[in-house]
């Protein structure tokens, strides 16, 4: 039976019998199902001891099928460390409620880095923004993504100081989705121009959540030279 059949098929145990002993040249088999565009679905097909079983996949890669039998839980890895949340408390004035990193993934020394905002439904700015529907303020998502700047700014291979660093301004910054508890935030800031003389430096900010932009902007940093 063909897939483009099986898709306006509900799934039964009959059809999954008749399926099945169809599929003698192949361990598994595939079903596919109408879903929204949010989420895809593969069903897997197993005869075990004379049964028919099935497992439902919901990943971006279930249109091909699961490779290997691994459960969900162990099948993507965690994101690396390059920095934690001390190194980082270590660099950033920032403190609770406005410490908005909580980890660095990538860094390219005086050049750019990458760090990740996990949005959590405990995050104090929720309960207000808003009760019925939790979004990340998007001046969050700008503080966020300033902070990461910071994180390359306040290095020295630039030569900023905490004492002295400052958000000066923010240019064609646009919002492209909204982002939610439950996400987790990643941010690239990349240096663009740095002019040591005035203490301005000019950074680029990207932020996805699920290798989608959601917010993007250009920023600009005055940064001062700690005294000897």
């Amino acid at each position: 039976m063909a897939a483009s059949t099986l898709s306006n098929t509900l799934l039964s145990p009959s059809s999954l019998t008749s399926h099945s002993s169809h599929s003698h040249t192949s361990k598994s088999s595939i079903l596919r199902f109408p879903v929204s565009r949010s989420q895809l679905v593969a069903t897997q097909l197993r005869k075990t001891r004379g049964t028919t079983q099935f497992t439902t996949f919901c990943s971006s890669d279930a249109a091909d099928g699961p490779k290997e039998n691994t459960p969900i839980e162990l099948r993507y890895p965690a994101f690396p460390t390059v920095m934690d949340i001390n190194h980082i408390r270590d660099i950033l004035p920032h403190r609770f409620p406005f410490l908005l990193v909580d980890r660095v993934i990538e860094y390219n020394p005086g050049v750019s880095a990458v760090a990740i905002k996990n949005v959590t439904i405990n995050d104090n700015f929720f309960p207000g923004h808003f009760p019925e529907r939790p979004i990340m303020p998007g001046v969050l998502m700008v503080e966020a993504m300033a902070q990461v700047g910071g994180l390359v700014m306040l290095q020295p291979e630039v030569g900023g100081s905490r004492e002295n660093f400052f958000f000066a301004g923010i240019d064609k910054v646009r919002f492209r989705k909204p982002v939610i508890a439950g996400d987790t935030l990643v941010m690239r800031m990349t240096l663009v121009k740095l002019q040591k003389r005035f203490g301005i430096a000019k950074m680029e900010g990207k932020a996805y959540v699920g290798g989608e932009v959601v917010c993007e902007g250009e920023f600009l940093m005055a940064t001062g030279s700690r005294s000897e």
